[in-house]
């Protein structure tokens, strides 16, 4: 698996992001048919893992946990939804 960075392509969900939270940054990236969006405040993190097709993987979850957190899922609190699971962590 590889994260491919895709923020340049959602300039309008980063400026909303910026806008309307605590965000102090907001990266989108691409693992496969897979978006993940990571925002970072100065108190929480926050990643959203979203397929539009099918359900999110455990193995995606993982994957991305480790990348960009470098955490495990017994770290961060998990709130699964349809084809999304959102993971907060906070610092």
């Amino acid at each position: 698996m590889k994260l491919i960075d895709v923020t340049n392509s959602h300039a309008d969900l980063v400026r909303e992001q910026l806008a309307n939270t605590d965000a102090q940054f907001v990266k989108v990236y691409s693992l496969g048919q897979t978006t993940i969006i990571f925002t970072g405040a100065s108190k929480h993190d926050d990643i959203i893992v979203l397929n539009r097709i099918r359900r999110v993987k455990q193995s995606e979850i993982d994957f991305v946990l480790k990348k960009l957190l470098h955490l495990s899922m017994s770290d961060v609190e998990v709130m699964p939804g349809h084809n999304f699971v959102e993971l907060s962590h906070v610092k």
